[in-house]
């Protein structure tokens, strides 16, 4: 493991990243992010799907000053109203969203593997157009901000605020982990932020247009997206084959 604290040179050693989630648990994300930005400065980068998570951190990096980049996974299957969401936080927030797209079009997916690729094979169709730019965008990252929780669903239950992301080699924090979805919500309509209307809609959590569904009262916020595949995780995350999160042995 390479990278380090800055503010006290220290390694983030597995000692190191015990001792961070034992400061930051049960305490406001901003101090995470505050940490963040100190530690790694525009080396640590916000990635958002504009969920109610990601539209919490990205107004409270605006409202702290910070100048965290965000940035966003752009599948070229993504539902009307992401795009139109994401243009309307850059014009009222002042602010440069960075799209990250695949290196292959549908068009030239359709043409290597099949048409609807997704519908045959939707782990490979995430690994291509999520997985592979994800990979390519934290090569030159320090430090990788998302606003995944554990209230979302049974495989991010054990999620920590903080830690050692050994796929992309980035320290990897969850500031959101144990935050109330109401208490967010709550949030958002205080401050009167912009967020997607299929929400309203009983879309909890907005992925590609083909595999995102409505969920009904009592499944989990990510039971809608890949409905009727033993699937619930893109694989930037969560292994969707093993259902645990991607990390390995946090000395290498």
């Amino acid at each position: 493991m390479n990278k380090t604290d800055n503010n006290t040179n220290q390694p983030l050693t597995p000692v190191r990243i015990k001792e961070l989630n034992e400061q930051f648990e049960g305490h406001h994300a901003d101090q995470v992010l505050k940490w963040a930005w100190d530690s790694f400065g525009e080396k640590a980068v916000l990635g958002t799907g504009f969920g109610p998570s990601g539209l919490f951190l990205i107004h409270r990096i605006i409202t702290l000053g910070l100048g965290i980049p965000v940035f966003y996974l752009d599948t070229r299957l993504l539902f009307d109203q992401t795009y139109e969401l994401a243009d309307q936080l850059e014009q009222l927030l002042g602010i440069s969203i960075t799209q990250i797209t695949p290196d292959l079009s549908l068009k030239e997916q359709a043409q290597k593997y099949g048409d609807e690729l997704w519908k045959r094979q939707p782990d490979k169709c995430c690994h291509l157009r999520k997985v592979l730019p994800l990979q390519d965008y934290l090569s030159d990252k320090s430090a990788w901000i998302t606003g995944i929780r554990r209230h979302q669903s049974d495989t991010r239950r054990t999620t920590s605020v903080v830690e050692w992301e050994a796929t992309h080699n980035v320290v990897k924090l969850n500031p959101m982990a144990a935050y109330d979805p109401d208490w967010i919500w709550d949030y958002i309509h205080e401050h009167n932020l912009p967020y997607n209307p299929l929400h309203d809609e009983g879309y909890p959590s907005i992925g590609c247009i083909p595999c995102t569904s409505p969920v009904t009262d009592g499944e989990d916020e990510r039971s809608g997206r890949w409905r009727g595949e033993q699937k619930v995780e893109c694989g930037i995350h969560i292994s969707p084959e093993t259902g645990k999160v991607e990390r390995t042995n946090q000395n290498s």
